[in-house]
């Protein structure tokens, strides 16, 4: 069995977490953490894009009333996301927090988080453990005889023991890096060391867009094939709707799972007749709304076309300022390059 097969199940709200569950998509809103309906509206476009759980920082005891009205109205489970003071985490557990997001280490030690504990235990709700390169514990930070793998699975290990002695077994545990080796060696251990609990995996602070894509994709594409990881988060400085259409599109690739259209498009030649780039595009956009797990070929050439293509749900194959749409590598008619995104998306319809 491969890890994530045997992890205890942890509930998010109404989400599985680990067990064998399929691994969960998640992302972390980015709005005023004083403004509830603007988290609210962003915690919509983040379901709609096939979001599963959303975490909300709350960084003063102020915010804890919007926090309250969120998850009073949000259609996702609510993590509440808590650094330096105990006793926000302990009221937003009470405020219906779906799970709690701490670090034992910067919430000033086991004095303070035993409380927080308890009031887990109590709202019967789980909480994460973060563990991150940048905030290890000082006796653990400034050992040489670790690597920092090393000190990061150690690190976690330990506030694992710690909470399970105390009778609280719902926890999920993330260790991660900005650099993708580390994150992964991490993991790895982490698998290893703690093989009962919920992994959330992600590469943090991986950058804007581009960068945080390739970053995150390498990083946790390895893991995931090696069956490591409960949920995830692909951490952009970006739209946070685009770290969900990141982790579908990497779930897919690894046919993990599957909820939107995939686009196989070829990478353009001189036998190309036509704006092959700007076509991929108008269809990538047309299918954004598309809840539905298929495989829509654009294809510059007949060399490329329905033979490469012949996996495909439905597909184009480009000639000169015309295209031919073919469905399971089957011709269906012919039609003008202005006319190739509506008829894909008729086809579509008709599936």
């Amino acid at each position: 069995m491969k890890p994530n097969q045997r992890t205890r199940r942890v509930m998010v709200g109404k989400v599985p977490m680990g067990g064998g569950a399929p691994c969960v998509v998640q992302s972390m809103l980015n709005q005023p953490p004083d403004d509830a309906q603007a988290n609210l509206r962003q915690i919509r476009q983040l379901a709609k894009a096939g979001c599963e759980v959303v975490r909300m920082a709350i960084p003063r005891r102020m915010y804890l009333d919007t926090f309250q009205e969120v998850c009073e109205e949000s259609p996702l489970p609510v993590v509440a996301d808590i650094h330096f003071d105990a006793q926000i985490a302990i009221e937003a557990a009470r405020r219906g927090a779906a799970k709690l997001r701490i670090n034992p280490g910067n919430i000033g030690g086991w004095e303070k988080a035993d409380p927080v504990i308890e009031a887990a235990g109590e709202a019967g709700i789980p909480i994460r453990v973060g563990v991150n390169a940048g905030s290890l514990d000082d006796s653990l930070k400034s050992r040489d005889d670790l690597t920092l793998p090393q000190k990061l699975a150690l690190s976690a290990a330990d506030y694992v023991r710690h909470f399970e002695e105390r009778g609280f077994h719902d926890v999920v545990v993330s260790a991660k890096a900005s650099d993708v080796r580390t994150t992964v060696e991490a993991y790895r251990l982490l698998s290893e060391m703690i093989p009962d609990n919920p992994l959330h995996i992600g590469v943090t602070e991986a950058g804007t867009l581009f960068q945080g894509l390739v970053k995150s994709a390498s990083g946790l594409g390895i893991l995931l094939e090696q069956g490591i990881g409960d949920t995830m988060r692909i951490s952009l400085t970006d739209d946070p709707v685009q770290e969900i259409r990141a982790c579908w599109t990497l779930l897919a690739a690894l046919d993990l799972r599957r909820r939107s259209p995939e686009i196989i498009s070829c990478p353009t030649c001189g036998r190309c007749q036509v704006d092959l780039i700007g076509l991929a595009k108008q269809v990538d956009d047309a299918l954004q709304n598309v809840a539905a797990p298929l495989k829509v070929a654009v294809m510059g050439c007949v060399v490329n076309g329905p033979g490469e293509a012949a996996g495909a749900d439905i597909g184009v194959a480009c000639g000169p300022g015309n295209g031919v749409i073919f469905k399971h590598g089957e011709t269906l008619r012919k039609v003008g390059e202005d006319e190739i995104v509506d008829a894909l998306l008729e086809e579509i319809g008709r599936l």
